[in-house]
């Protein structure tokens, strides 16, 4: 189990990229699986921000797109599909 989202998302990136694959789409609920689940109710406003936040970071690096963002789902559903290779998270 990763200890926050950026080690879980980079984690997953280079899993892939060992494997030869082309692109990786990654959900949210990914993440949040990998660091231990959804929090509860009470504290979810504050670790969903967190992981979409470490997934955008690593879209604005390029080579990479939005396949589906929706806040109307409980929890909020964001994927995004990032190409492969990618240089390394910093």
């Amino acid at each position: 189990m990763a200890d926050n989202f950026q080690e879980a998302l980079g984690a997953k990136i280079e899993r892939a990229r060992r494997q030869g694959r082309d692109h990786i789409e990654i959900n949210a609920g990914e993440l949040h699986r990998a660091v231990g689940g959804y929090p509860a109710k009470a504290g979810a406003a504050d670790r969903m921000p967190r992981c979409c936040n470490v997934m955008r970071e690593e879209l604005r690096r390029g080579h990479a797109e939005v396949i589906r963002v929706t806040d109307s789902e409980d929890p909020p559903a964001l994927t995004i599909r990032y190409d492969l290779p990618r240089p390394p998270l910093s």
